[in-house]
């Protein structure tokens, strides 16, 4: 069987290990795009985050000419009407700055009732072929806003992120509970079942 190249359409240093132990290196070699510091960032402007995953997939897999996986996930804060969504990453302007979105959603849910705080992680990953093919698989996992972060394990969210299945913060958990219910594991189980099925063509 010929050992399929996956290239993670990602830098997040936090998702690469996370999909890493979720795939596993028995059905693929794993990379990451610090393998190809040329290929430029794609911009993630689309509405939902299906298309995001899509357009991150179908690019980066055409600029590097491997099989890609890429994904896009964020949190839907009911009180806040779902934001913030597809721009999770970005909730407080930067790109990527953990500390400020939390600071800022914690603002936001200032007052607002524990019970209130309602809240869930989704995700999307998209597997692209270098001819264009893509392949998507969703997940989503329910929790609440705690009032403070707790834990130093994950990344983001996590530590704001109550999943009342566990009773802690995703932060809190170990990585191997956390990959077993997160949003990200469930969808990377349906692009792990999609990804075999080629390995063993």
């Amino acid at each position: 069987m010929i050992i399929l190249r996956l290239v993670l359409a990602t830098n997040n240093e936090g998702k690469v290990r996370e999909l890493q132990d979720m795939l596993g290196t028995q059905d693929f070699e794993v990379v990451s795009l610090k393998e190809y510091p040329s290929i430029p960032e794609v911009e993630e402007d689309g509405a939902t985050f299906k298309e995001n995953a899509v357009k991150k997939a179908r690019e980066i897999s055409a600029a590097v000419g491997e099989w890609t996986m890429a994904d896009d996930s964020g949190l839907e804060v009911d009180y806040l009407g779902g934001a913030p969504g597809v721009h999770s990453a970005r909730f407080a302007g930067e790109h990527g700055d953990n500390e400020a979105n939390n600071k800022r959603l914690l603002e936001l849910l200032e007052g607002v009732p524990f019970e209130n705080r309602t809240a869930r992680f989704r995700c999307v990953v998209a597997v692209a072929s270098p001819g264009g093919d893509v392949k998507t698989a969703e997940g989503s996992c329910e929790g609440i806003i705690t009032g403070d972060p707790r834990g130093d394990e994950g990344f983001g969210y996590d530590p704001l992120f109550y999943s009342p299945e566990h009773g802690k913060t995703f932060a809190e958990l170990d990585r191997e509970t956390k990959n077993a219910s997160s949003h990200r594991g469930r969808a990377l189980r349906g692009a792990r079942d999609f990804l075999k099925s080629i390995n063993e063509k």
